[in-house]
Protein backbone atom coordinates (compact mmCIF):
# COMPACT_ATOMS: atom_id res chain seq x y z
CA UNK A 1 0.00 0.00 0.00
CA UNK A 2 1.31 3.77 -0.94
CA UNK A 3 0.88 6.80 0.60
CA UNK A 4 -0.13 9.08 -2.24
CA UNK A 5 1.05 12.92 -2.32
CA UNK A 6 -1.43 14.88 -3.90
CA UNK A 7 -0.58 18.00 -5.79
CA UNK A 8 -3.92 20.00 -6.83
CA UNK A 9 -2.88 22.96 -9.75
CA UNK A 10 -4.72 26.16 -9.08
CA UNK A 11 -3.67 29.00 -11.58
CA UNK A 12 -0.32 27.37 -11.98
CA UNK A 13 -0.18 27.52 -8.30
CA UNK A 14 -0.07 24.30 -5.53
CA UNK A 15 -3.48 24.39 -3.60
CA UNK A 16 -5.63 22.81 -1.56
CA UNK A 17 -9.63 23.09 -1.22
CA UNK A 18 -12.12 22.40 0.90
CA UNK A 19 -14.60 20.07 0.04
CA UNK A 20 -13.91 21.11 -3.39
CA UNK A 21 -14.93 24.09 -3.62
CA UNK A 22 -12.91 26.47 -5.74
CA UNK A 23 -13.07 29.92 -3.75
CA UNK A 24 -11.98 28.02 -0.48
CA UNK A 25 -8.52 27.41 -1.80
CA UNK A 26 -5.09 27.54 0.38
CA UNK A 27 -1.57 28.04 -1.70
CA UNK A 28 0.71 26.25 0.10
CA UNK A 29 3.37 26.47 -3.08
CA UNK A 30 3.66 28.86 -6.63
CA UNK A 31 6.02 25.99 -7.33
CA UNK A 32 4.43 22.87 -8.09
CA UNK A 33 8.02 21.44 -9.93
CA UNK A 34 9.93 22.01 -6.53
CA UNK A 35 6.44 20.27 -4.30
CA UNK A 36 6.67 17.38 -6.26
CA UNK A 37 10.52 17.23 -5.46
CA UNK A 38 10.22 17.19 -2.17
CA UNK A 39 7.62 15.16 -1.84
CA UNK A 40 10.17 12.69 -4.11
CA UNK A 41 13.25 13.35 -1.42
CA UNK A 42 10.41 12.45 1.18
CA UNK A 43 9.64 8.69 -0.18
CA UNK A 44 6.40 9.35 -1.85
CA UNK A 45 6.73 6.27 -4.75
CA UNK A 46 3.79 7.42 -6.54
CA UNK A 47 2.64 11.42 -6.97
CA UNK A 48 -1.41 12.48 -7.60
CA UNK A 49 -2.08 15.47 -9.74
CA UNK A 50 -5.09 17.36 -10.41
CA UNK A 51 -5.68 20.12 -12.45
CA UNK A 52 -8.34 21.94 -11.07
CA UNK A 53 -9.10 24.13 -13.57
CA UNK A 54 -9.33 21.78 -16.12
CA UNK A 55 -12.11 20.19 -13.87
CA UNK A 56 -14.19 22.75 -14.07
CA UNK A 57 -13.26 23.80 -17.98
CA UNK A 58 -13.78 20.28 -18.62
CA UNK A 59 -10.45 20.50 -20.75
CA UNK A 60 -7.08 20.65 -19.47
CA UNK A 61 -5.41 23.79 -18.68
CA UNK A 62 -2.06 23.16 -16.48
CA UNK A 63 -0.14 20.82 -19.44
CA UNK A 64 2.89 23.15 -19.25
CA UNK A 65 3.17 22.45 -15.46
CA UNK A 66 2.13 18.41 -15.57
CA UNK A 67 5.12 18.16 -18.47
CA UNK A 68 7.74 20.07 -16.13
CA UNK A 69 7.06 17.66 -13.20
CA UNK A 70 7.13 14.49 -15.17
CA UNK A 71 10.26 15.51 -17.40
CA UNK A 72 12.00 15.97 -13.86
CA UNK A 73 10.62 12.74 -12.57
CA UNK A 74 10.94 10.55 -15.49
CA UNK A 75 10.98 7.31 -13.33
CA UNK A 76 8.17 8.16 -10.73
CA UNK A 77 5.00 6.87 -11.58
CA UNK A 78 2.65 10.07 -11.96
CA UNK A 79 -1.48 9.92 -12.39
CA UNK A 80 -3.30 12.83 -13.40
CA UNK A 81 -6.95 13.87 -13.31
CA UNK A 82 -9.37 16.65 -14.16
CA UNK A 83 -10.66 17.79 -17.19
CA UNK A 84 -10.05 14.41 -19.30
CA UNK A 85 -13.05 14.34 -21.47
CA UNK A 86 -10.80 13.12 -24.91
CA UNK A 87 -8.81 10.40 -25.95
CA UNK A 88 -6.25 12.66 -27.33
CA UNK A 89 -5.95 13.92 -24.12
CA UNK A 90 -5.05 10.67 -22.75
CA UNK A 91 -2.42 10.20 -25.76
CA UNK A 92 -0.93 13.63 -24.96
CA UNK A 93 -0.50 13.15 -21.10
CA UNK A 94 0.59 9.49 -21.84
CA UNK A 95 3.51 10.94 -24.22
CA UNK A 96 4.43 12.94 -21.29
CA UNK A 97 5.64 10.75 -19.27
CA UNK A 98 2.29 10.22 -17.17
CA UNK A 99 1.79 6.66 -15.42
CA UNK A 100 -2.42 6.73 -15.24
CA UNK A 101 -4.99 8.91 -16.31
CA UNK A 102 -8.14 9.54 -14.27
CA UNK A 103 -11.22 9.68 -15.92
CA UNK A 104 -13.75 11.05 -13.80
CA UNK A 105 -17.16 13.02 -14.64
CA UNK A 106 -16.78 11.25 -18.33
CA UNK A 107 -16.88 8.02 -16.62
CA UNK A 108 -20.47 8.85 -15.20
CA UNK A 109 -21.66 10.35 -18.25
CA UNK A 110 -20.36 8.21 -21.16
CA UNK A 111 -18.81 4.51 -19.40
CA UNK A 112 -18.47 3.59 -23.11
CA UNK A 113 -16.24 6.38 -22.81
CA UNK A 114 -13.75 4.51 -20.04
CA UNK A 115 -13.91 1.24 -22.39
CA UNK A 116 -12.71 2.80 -24.81
CA UNK A 117 -9.72 4.33 -23.22
CA UNK A 118 -8.98 0.81 -21.31
CA UNK A 119 -8.44 -0.88 -25.42
CA UNK A 120 -6.49 2.01 -26.53
CA UNK A 121 -4.10 2.64 -23.93
CA UNK A 122 -3.94 -0.53 -21.64
CA UNK A 123 -2.77 -0.54 -18.30
CA UNK A 124 -2.71 3.26 -18.11
CA UNK A 125 -6.66 4.03 -16.93
CA UNK A 126 -7.71 4.76 -13.71
CA UNK A 127 -11.55 5.74 -12.94
CA UNK A 128 -12.09 8.36 -10.30
CA UNK A 129 -15.18 8.51 -7.85
CA UNK A 130 -15.99 11.59 -6.21
CA UNK A 131 -19.12 10.65 -3.89
CA UNK A 132 -21.00 12.79 -1.22
CA UNK A 133 -23.55 10.37 1.23
CA UNK A 134 -22.63 7.13 -1.05
CA UNK A 135 -23.74 9.05 -4.35
CA UNK A 136 -21.61 9.60 -7.21
CA UNK A 137 -20.33 13.57 -7.88
CA UNK A 138 -19.41 15.05 -11.29
CA UNK A 139 -18.02 18.36 -12.76
CA UNK A 140 -15.48 19.26 -10.20
CA UNK A 141 -17.67 17.94 -7.73
CA UNK A 142 -20.18 20.80 -8.55
CA UNK A 143 -23.13 18.30 -9.13
CA UNK A 144 -24.58 15.13 -7.33
CA UNK A 145 -25.98 12.35 -9.28
CA UNK A 146 -28.33 9.50 -8.29
CA UNK A 147 -26.12 7.30 -9.65
CA UNK A 148 -24.36 5.16 -6.25
CA UNK A 149 -20.19 4.68 -5.99
CA UNK A 150 -20.48 0.52 -5.94
CA UNK A 151 -22.76 0.41 -9.10
CA UNK A 152 -20.47 2.65 -10.62
CA UNK A 153 -17.25 0.88 -9.61
CA UNK A 154 -18.99 -2.37 -10.75
CA UNK A 155 -19.95 -1.13 -13.72
CA UNK A 156 -15.83 -0.81 -14.85
CA UNK A 157 -14.61 -3.85 -13.20
CA UNK A 158 -14.25 -5.91 -16.57
CA UNK A 159 -13.30 -3.21 -18.54
CA UNK A 160 -9.50 -3.19 -18.17
CA UNK A 161 -9.73 -0.30 -15.39
CA UNK A 162 -6.34 0.01 -13.76
CA UNK A 163 -7.78 1.20 -10.32
CA UNK A 164 -10.31 3.33 -8.82
CA UNK A 165 -9.95 6.70 -6.73
CA UNK A 166 -12.74 7.06 -4.22
CA UNK A 167 -12.75 10.28 -3.16
CA UNK A 168 -15.24 11.71 0.07
CA UNK A 169 -16.03 14.91 -0.91
CA UNK A 170 -17.23 15.43 2.63
CA UNK A 171 -14.31 14.96 4.37
CA UNK A 172 -11.84 16.19 1.43
CA UNK A 173 -9.52 19.14 2.60
CA UNK A 174 -11.80 19.24 6.19
CA UNK A 175 -9.15 17.23 8.04
CA UNK A 176 -11.80 15.05 9.55
CA UNK A 177 -10.31 11.36 9.02
CA UNK A 178 -11.15 9.17 6.28
CA UNK A 179 -14.28 7.44 5.76
CA UNK A 180 -13.10 3.73 6.30
CA UNK A 181 -16.61 2.45 6.05
CA UNK A 182 -17.25 3.95 2.25
CA UNK A 183 -13.92 3.20 1.52
CA UNK A 184 -13.52 -0.54 2.57
CA UNK A 185 -17.15 -1.13 1.18
CA UNK A 186 -16.35 -0.38 -1.89
CA UNK A 187 -12.96 -2.16 -1.86
CA UNK A 188 -14.75 -5.22 -0.75
CA UNK A 189 -18.06 -5.22 -3.45
CA UNK A 190 -16.28 -3.61 -6.77
CA UNK A 191 -13.82 -5.95 -7.69
CA UNK A 192 -10.74 -3.29 -8.48
CA UNK A 193 -8.38 -1.89 -6.21
CA UNK A 194 -8.82 1.43 -4.55
CA UNK A 195 -7.52 4.26 -3.79
CA UNK A 196 -8.66 6.00 -0.80
CA UNK A 197 -8.62 9.72 -1.09
CA UNK A 198 -10.14 12.30 1.22
CA UNK A 199 -9.72 12.86 4.75
CA UNK A 200 -6.36 11.24 5.63
CA UNK A 201 -5.47 13.16 7.99
CA UNK A 202 -2.90 11.28 10.44
CA UNK A 203 -1.21 7.92 11.18
CA UNK A 204 -4.48 6.35 12.65
CA UNK A 205 -5.89 7.32 9.55
CA UNK A 206 -3.13 4.96 7.95
CA UNK A 207 -3.53 2.43 9.97
CA UNK A 208 -6.98 2.19 10.00
CA UNK A 209 -6.32 1.55 6.02
CA UNK A 210 -3.67 -0.60 6.19
CA UNK A 211 -4.10 -4.52 5.52
CA UNK A 212 -7.75 -3.82 4.00
CA UNK A 213 -8.07 -6.38 1.00
CA UNK A 214 -8.02 -4.16 -2.12
CA UNK A 215 -6.75 -1.02 -0.90
CA UNK A 216 -3.98 -0.48 -3.14
CA UNK A 217 -3.26 3.45 -1.71
CA UNK A 218 -3.93 6.06 0.09
CA UNK A 219 -4.05 9.88 -1.18
CA UNK A 220 -3.30 13.04 1.07
CA UNK A 221 -2.97 16.54 0.76
CA UNK A 222 -4.05 19.46 3.49
CA UNK A 223 -2.27 16.72 6.41
CA UNK A 224 0.79 16.52 4.54
CA UNK A 225 1.25 20.15 3.51
CA UNK A 226 0.16 21.37 7.68
CA UNK A 227 2.07 18.17 9.30
CA UNK A 228 -0.54 16.75 10.74
CA UNK A 229 1.31 13.53 8.89
CA UNK A 230 4.48 12.54 8.00
CA UNK A 231 4.89 11.33 4.35
CA UNK A 232 7.70 9.34 5.42
CA UNK A 233 6.56 7.61 8.80
CA UNK A 234 3.43 6.72 6.97
CA UNK A 235 5.16 5.28 4.52
CA UNK A 236 7.19 2.88 6.81
CA UNK A 237 4.12 2.05 8.41
CA UNK A 238 2.97 0.69 5.67
CA UNK A 239 5.82 -1.27 4.35
CA UNK A 240 6.00 -2.79 8.00
CA UNK A 241 4.03 -6.61 7.97
CA UNK A 242 0.65 -6.91 9.23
Amino acid sequence: MLIIPAIDLKDGKCVRLKQGRMEDDTVFSDDPVATAQHWVNEGARRLHLVDLNGAFAGTPIHKPVVEAITKAQPELPIQIGGGIRSLETIEHYLDAGVSFVIIGTKAVQEPKFVEQACKQFAGHIIVGIDAKDGLVATDGWANVTDVKAVDLAKRFADAGVSSIVYTDIARDGMMQGVNIEQTVHLAEHCGLPVIASGGVTNLEDVRLLKGHKGILGAITGRAIYEGSLNLREAQILLDQQL
